[in-house]
């Protein structure tokens, strides 16, 4: 019997582009933050009481123009075996879709608002842009469109920034863009297969005084507790892995750790000009990313681990399995890799 997170007061679908907006000038009113000048929202009266289905993203690229659509929605999402949260989405999955692009590419995303309640939008890490004009709320259901350049390479937090943002982050409204190097990474050649995972909170649902309060009920990558356990990372012995790493919050660090190797190299943010080499662990804050790279040489289950234990035992706990072959126990190819 599936149970559910009762409402308080109040894993990764791998795309190749995209981009979005958000909201404009930074603000407080009520200690509540939101990157945009639009009213803060009454946390206490926007209860959802909906399950939309999940939606396909749109994605098209023509040339060095990528044309996204996403959808902001509320979606029943399974957070841990039988424990289910409502949560606010972008197309009904927390994290939202994984976006590749390339440096140089020009963005045209359009948010389409399927949540009949409130006002939501996107912050694109990735660009430079100016919020108040890029990244504005889009009102119930209607539309709204931006363009943007992804002039910096890297691994980049998108969320919704509409008030108070602590809000729509922490109830699932956020995901991962990467922009690929214009010349990729120098070790490209090197790469025998590659991953993207993300690490976040989940709280009380719907909660606000929660959220501010930061200690989680679980903190998990790739959304759930159990998918990466229950679907390993597959690698093959001698394998040289690639992982974009995004820690996406709301309010955590992530001590990202692999078990039983150490990263060869890691370039912070994912910009091929911030490279280190000879990692145990990457420290990363809310919404920072990076790639990291490292062999596997030995037959073996190689967990994966945010260092700060108590998270770890909160659910931020994954396997990459290596084997001869790169195939499961039963001899199926794994349904994660790339």
């Amino acid at each position: 019997m599936s149970s559910r997170i009762r409402k308080n007061s109040l894993a990764v679908l791998i795309i190749s582009l995209g981009l979005s907006g958000c909201v404009p000038v930074f603000q407080y009113d009520n200690d509540m933050f939101t990157t945009n000048n639009t009213e803060i929202v009454n946390a206490e009266v926007n209860v959802h009481k909906i399950n939309q289905q999940p939606v396909e993203p749109v994605i098209q690229r023509v040339g060095r123009d990528v044309h996204i659509e996403l959808t902001a929605q509320v979606t029943d999402v399974e957070i841990a075996k039988g424990v289910f949260y409502n949560a606010w989405t972008f197309n009904g999955t927390a994290p939202g879709p994984v976006l590749r692009v390339k440096e140089g590419d020009t963005i045209h995303f359009t948010l389409r608002n399927m949540d009949p309640n409130m006002p939501h939008s996107m912050d694109f890490h990735a660009v430079h842009a100016a919020p108040s004009k890029k990244f504005i709320d889009v009102m119930p259901n209607e539309t709204g469109t931006f363009i943007y350049e992804a002039k910096s390479p890297g691994v980049f937090m998108y969320h919704c920034g509409t008030a108070p943002v602590l809000m729509h982050i922490a109830n699932g409204m956020y995901g991962t863009i990467i922009v690929e190097p214009r010349d990729g990474y120098p070790t490209d050649n090197e790469i025998d297969r590659e991953y993207v995972i993300t690490q976040n909170e989940w709280y009380k649902e719907n909660d606000l005084q929660d959220f501010e309060d930061g200690s989680p009920r679980y903190v998990v990558f790739n959304g759930n507790t159990f998918s990466l356990k229950e679907q390993p990372l597959l690698a093959k012995v001698g394998d040289t892995v690639r992982l974009y790493v995004n820690n996406l919050g709301p309010n955590h660090i992530s001590s990202f750790h692999v078990v039983g190797t150490l990263f060869e190299r890691v370039y912070l943010d994912g910009n091929p000009r911030n490279p280190l080499y000879g990692m145990q662990t990457v420290l990363l804050p809310a919404s920072g990313g990076a790639v990291v790279e490292f062999q596997v040489l030995e037959e073996g289950d190689y967990p994966f681990v945010t260092h700060q234990f108590s998270d770890a035992s909160k659910g931020a706990v994954g396997i990459i399995r290596v084997t001869r072959d790169g195939l499961d126990n039963v001899g199926a190819p794994s349904t994660m890799s790339h």
